[in-house]
C-alpha cells in the first residue's frame, strides 16, 4: 500500500493530462461564445464526447484518491479538510457563474459532483472491489433506464435521472457520474491488493515533475483556468476588432 502522504507522478500527471483535455474542450466552449465558431460547435460528437470523457477521467482519478488517501483507514482530519475546500469551491463557480450567467448558472457541476461522491465513497470503502466496480457500472446503466419525470423537480435534479436537459453550462449529476468514481476507487482496490500502485511512481525527474505539477494543484488550475481564457480571448477579439 503507498503511504498516504506519497506522491504518485504517474497519478498527478493524469490529472495533468485531464486537465489539459478540459482546457482545450473550453477554449472551443469560449471561442464559440464569443462567436468566433458557430453555435453548437461544442454540441458536435466529437465535442460531446471529449467533454464527457474528461469529466469521466476526472471522477475516476478523484475515487483512485480516494482509496489512496483512506483506504487503510480514513484519515477524518485530512478527509473534511479536503472536502471542505472542494465544498467552498463549488459554491465559489455556482455564485460566479450565477452573476455571470444567471440562466445557465452551474448548480451541481463536477466539483459538487466529486464533493457528493467522496462521501458515497467512504461507504463503499470497505466492500470488495468487485462490488464497488458492479455498482458504479450499475449506477451508469441505471441513468438511462431510470429516468423519471418527478425528477424533472428543480430540487431533484442533482439526482440525474430528469426526463428534460438542465440548462446550465456544466452538469454532472449523481447518475450516472458516481459510476466513473467507484470505478476508480474499485480499480485503486484491486490494484493495491496485487500491489500494482507501484507503478504509479514514476522517476523524480525535472521534466515529469513539470508534468505533474498542474495535477498536483488541479483545483487552483480549474478556478483559475476559465477567467484566464475568458480574459485572453475578450482582449484579442477586442484587439483585432
Amino acid at each position: 500500500m503507498t503511504h498516504p502522504t506519497e506522491r504518485l507522478l504517474g497519478l498527478d500527471i493524469a490529472r495533468s493530462a485531464a486537465l489539459l483535455g478540459m482546457v482545450c474542450f473550453h477554449i472551443v466552449f469560449d471561442l464559440q461564445m464569443f462567436g468566433h465558431l458557430p453555435f453548437g460547435t461544442t454540441l458536435h460528437p466529437v465535442f460531446y464526447w471529449h467533454a464527457r470523457l474528461v469529466a469521466g477521467s476526472f471522477l475516476f482519478l478523484a475515487g483512485v484518491s480516494l482509496w489512496l488517501a483512506h483506504g487503510q483507514g480514513i484519515r477524518w482530519p485530512a478527509f473534511w479538510r479536503r472536502w471542505i475546500k472542494l465544498v467552498a469551491a463549488a459554491a465559489l463557480v455556482t455564485v460566479a457563474t450565477y452573476v455571470a450567467l444567471p440562466e445557465y448558472f452551474v448548480y451541481f457541476g463536477i466539483l459538487h459532483c466529486i464533493a457528493a461522491s467522496s462521501l458515497i465513497g467512504l461507504l463503499a470503502l470497505r466492500l470488495p472491489a468487485v462490488a464497488v466496480a458492479a455498482l458504479g457500472a450499475v449506477i451508469m446503466v441505471a441513468s438511462y433506464i431510470l429516468p423519471d419525470p418527478a425528477f424533472n423537480a428543480p430540487l431533484l435534479r442533482f439526482i440525474g435521472l430528469a426526463t428534460e436537459p438542465a440548462m446550465t453550462v456544466d452538469f454532472e449529476p449523481l447518475f450516472p457520474w458516481v459510476g466513473p468514481f467507484l470505478l476508480g476507487l474499485a480499480s485503486a482496490k484491486w490494484a493495491c491488493a496485487r500491489g500494482l500502485l507501484h507503478r504509479l511512481a514514476l522517476p523524480d525527474t525535472p521534466v515529469l515533475r513539470r508534468l505533474a505539477w498542474p495535477g498536483q494543484h488541479s483545483l487552483v488550475v480549474y478556478l483559475v483556468h476559465q477567467p484566464i481564457l475568458i480574459a485572453l480571448i475578450w482582449v484579442a477579439s477586442y484587439l483585432s476588432s
